[in-house]
């Protein structure tokens, strides 16, 4: 039989369970939600379907109005179907995959299983989201072929952005079962498995929570602030900018306080079980309400009595909250200047400043404390690393870490310290093992403390490392800004390694001589990369500050040339006679969209795309062919023998996409606006990407791919103008856009209307590339223009002017 899950039912429509359905609906799976009928109907009301469903309602209401969205197109929201749990119980016997996230209470999780077991079909599997129930326990008293249809399967919220999945084996679940969700959670919904043990909060929520609670309890002994514990476990530890207390603050300190408390019920035996224990005024804020983000009050919170946002955090004395000063240790000041992440981390804990010696005690302690959790919770180092990287958004586990400060160096200094050092880690040492990963022949090895050696790590058949591709000499050519590397079969991957990715003069020159490179010596290239973040960046765009050089010494025949230079490549690269096809993901913004737009045959987008011609932010409009293959990409969907069509109807969204600069929140929502075509292709996991694109490439190769034809284009010409201005008149009326938004506007939509010719004339392509060109220079010679990128290089932020 081959299983497939055509049909998926989620129990409970709260925030976890509401996020679980929007992901199945985004990834294309007919959803059923259901929750329990409200207990306070009144009589009249008992019968009415709308007061049976309303808590089921608003949970559906709560996914389709949350920001971040948790859908990734509104449109999906067509799959997910709502219900109760009285009325609708039956047509869970339909579905393929159950799971259940309804309130964390044995009895009314194994009353439902209960339930679930008499009407679920032969081949359905159901699953259990809980994070503090054991699954042994849950499944008491239910026949062996439930039993081995069940597991645990824990999503980490928001559903849609957290990768981390663990996977819960129950003692009888079938393996085939198990492979069958592993295969299922990562292609179709793009998520990182992580295999737990079913012990208290399996792997992510063990080890991270108590990370988070050890810190607060030195923080207390040390006299530290919270402001200083986040700086030095933010940015420079490899950590997300929100820290601990930050993060505790968008999760809920109830949410926080809730699995600590849980965790030290259920672990008796835990040699650390002390450290979750949260300090006395984290119970004493929950107390006050004081939550967090939900709460606009928890260890930080912000004002604004004015213009200004004022941020402050809380006394943990006095439970008052102040202004704080930003946090200043000689440690954090090395590690600024540190580069790369493991110097960054030795340069705090390796300091001795007080900062310094909080961050070693509160950084040993969690190492030793992850050393001691294998086999506990987990078989190897791997799912610990693994689970913090997907689940809490570091950039490297706690065993990746310790190879970054050095494994001997830090023992030693623990041992210095009178730390207690796991045996497991002594033993590795002495047989003179010095690390807990390493690189043989193109493979990365870890070690494995059950056989005492090294063991490949396992991959993905479909996941490309180009940094191993780098380390084993995979390089076929580079400069400063990007690579040109080997994916083997012919395909080369034309890789861009700036600051955000953000395209400057180098890669526009190294992107020709790739294409030139590939066409003499293979089959095709994808233009890729894999840098790290979430959502990361394929490109922010293009070199602002580099251009706006130029511009500020009136080198104006430069940016022109510049433009040209750019313009020909793209062109170049999309009239070559391989195929290229591009895979984005995260910000595809400015340049970056127009690499993708111009250059590639096809693209294969990340499902996290956030896609846009923004250059009207800061006063410019897409110069590198954007405003020419956007429009291109909009008429080229009419089928040849349609020839009377409306021109206006594509002019009007390809001008709002560029004069609004636009920005897609997901790749479904891209191919919505027109940046994705109906031959260009979604993936939902990351690290499937660039090997999905090798294949596309491959694809059009073995088919016999011929370079498309350069034809003239239909435009739309001087009727685009007269339509738009009185659009745009409405915008300024309405206070949407300013007179200079006005101004760009008018001028955008000349460039994409191919400039005063007559309405339905054909143009030569080079026609739209010298009306961007010509708009571009003179945008640089207007003060607003130079006021919009200043501010944007200063602050980050765009500016209205």
């Amino acid at each position: 039989m081959v299983r497939k899950i055509k049909n998926a039912a989620v129990i409970g429509s709260g925030v976890m369970g509401g996020g679980i359905a929007a992901l199945l609906a985004s990834a294309g799976i007919k959803t059923l939600l259901l929750d329990i009928v409200p207990f306070d109907l009144k009589d009249e009301e008992k019968d009415n379907p709308l007061a049976r469903n309303k808590i089921v309602k608003a949970g559906l209401k709560a996914v389709m109005k949350s920001k971040p969205s948790l859908i990734m197109d509104k449109k999906d929201a067509d799959l997910i179907t709502i219900g109760n749990l009285e009325d609708d119980f039956d047509k869970l016997g339909e579905c393929d995959w159950i799971v259940e996230v309804v309130v964390e209470n044995l009895k009314i999780k194994q009353e439902l299983l209960q339930k679930l077991e008499k009407i679920r079909k032969e081949t359905a599997i159901v699953s259990t989201n809980t994070s503090g129930i054991p699954l042994e326990k849950m499944s008491e008293g239910l026949g062996t072929e439930f039993r081995q249809h069940f597991l645990g399967t824990h999503f980490f919220n928001p559903v849609r952005y957290m990768k981390l999945f663990e996977i819960i084996p129950g003692r009888e679940t079938k393996p085939e079962i198990l492979e069958f969700m592993a295969d299922f959670a990562g292609k179709r919904l793009g998520k990182g498995i992580v295999w737990a043990k079913d012990t208290p909060n399996f792997v992510g929520n063990r080890i991270g929570v108590q990370g988070i609670v050890k810190a607060m309890q030195v923080m207390v002994e040390d006299g530290l602030t919270i402001p200083e514990t986040d700086a030095l476990f933010g940015r420079a530890m490899g950590r997300p900018k929100t820290a601990m207390f930050k993060t505790c603050d968008l999760v809920g300190l109830d949410i926080m306080a809730h699995v600590s408390q849980n965790t030290y019920e259920l672990v008796p035996e835990d040699e650390q079980r002390d450290s979750f224990v949260i300090p006395e005024f984290v119970n004493n804020m929950i107390g006050k309400g004081l939550l967090g983000k939900k709460a606009k009050s928890g260890f930080y919170k912000t004002e604004k009595p004015g213009k200004k946002l004022i941020r402050k955090v809380i006394d943990t004395e006095t439970l008052e909250y102040s202004e704080f000063p930003k946090p200043d240790f000689p440690c954090l000041a090395a590690a600024k200047k540190a580069k790369g992440l493991p110097n960054k981390i030795k340069a705090v804990v390796y300091g001795d400043d007080k900062g310094a010696q909080f961050a070693w005690k509160v950084l040993a302690n969690g190492l030793i404390y992850a050393a001691n959790r294998i086999p506990e919770i987990s078989d190897t180092i791997i799912e610990i690393d693994n689970a913090m990287k997907w689940g809490y958004n570091f950039e490297t586990g706690p065993f990746e870490t310790w190879d970054a400060i050095g494994v001997k160096e830090s023992v030693e200094k623990m041992e210095k310290d009178g730390l207690e050092v796991p045996g497991n880690i002594k033993k590795m040492l002495s047989a003179g093992n010095t690390s807990f990963y390493k690189t043989e022949n193109g493979s990365i090895l870890f070690y494995d403390f059950a056989s005492e050696s090294y063991k490949p790590l396992p991959v993905s058949e479909n996941l490309i490392s180009l940094n191993i591709l780098r380390s084993t000499g995979k390089v076929a050519k580079s400069c400063g800004s990007a690579s040109l590397l080997d994916l083997g079969d012919g395909v080369f991957c034309c890789e861009f390694h700036t600051k955000m990715n953000a395209i400057n003069k180098e890669i526009v020159e190294f992107m020709e001589e790739a294409v030139e490179y590939a066409e003499d010596n293979g089959a095709g290239v994808v233009i890729g990369n894999q840098a790290g973040g979430m959502p990361g960046a394929f490109s922010a765009g293009g070199d602002l500050f580099y251009m706006g050089t130029l511009a500020q010494t009136g080198k104006f025949k430069e940016i022109n040339e510049f433009l040209k230079m750019a313009q020909d490549g793209i062109q170049k690269a999309r009239y070559s006679s391989v195929p290229i096809v591009a895979a984005p993901y995260g910000m595809t913004l400015g340049g970056g969209c127009e690499v993708c737009l111009g250059a590639a045959d096809r693209i294969v987008a990340h499902a996290e795309l956030y896609m846009g011609l923004v250059e009207v932010g800061v006063g410019l409009l897409p110069a590198g062919g954007g405003c020419l293959n956007l429009w291109k990409k909009f008429i080229s969907s009419v089928p040849g023998p349609v020839t009377d069509y409306d021109l206006s109807k594509f002019f009007i969204p390809v001008f709002m996409n560029i004069a609004m600069a636009k920005v897609s929140t997901s790749a479904a929502e891209a191919r919505s606006m027109g940046f994705l075509g109906p031959r260009d292709r979604i993936v939902f996991n990351r690290d499937h990407l660039i090997g999905e694109a090798k294949k596309e490439v491959l694809r059009m190769a073995d088919e016999g791919y011929a370079p498309p034809v350069k034809r003239k284009i239909k435009v739309l010409g001087q009727a685009a103008q007269g339509m738009i201005n009185g659009e745009i008149f409405n915008m300024m009326s309405g206070k949407y856009i300013s007179e200079y938004d006005a101004f760009l506007a008018k001028r955008i939509a000349h460039v994409i209307s191919g400039g005063d010719v007559r309405e339905n004339s054909e143009v030569d392509e080079e026609v739209i590339l010298n009306l961007e060109r010509q708009a571009f220079t003179d945008f640089w010679k207007q003060e607003k223009t130079h006021a919009r990128v200043e501010h944007l290089l200063k602050t980050g932020k765009p500016l209205r002017n």
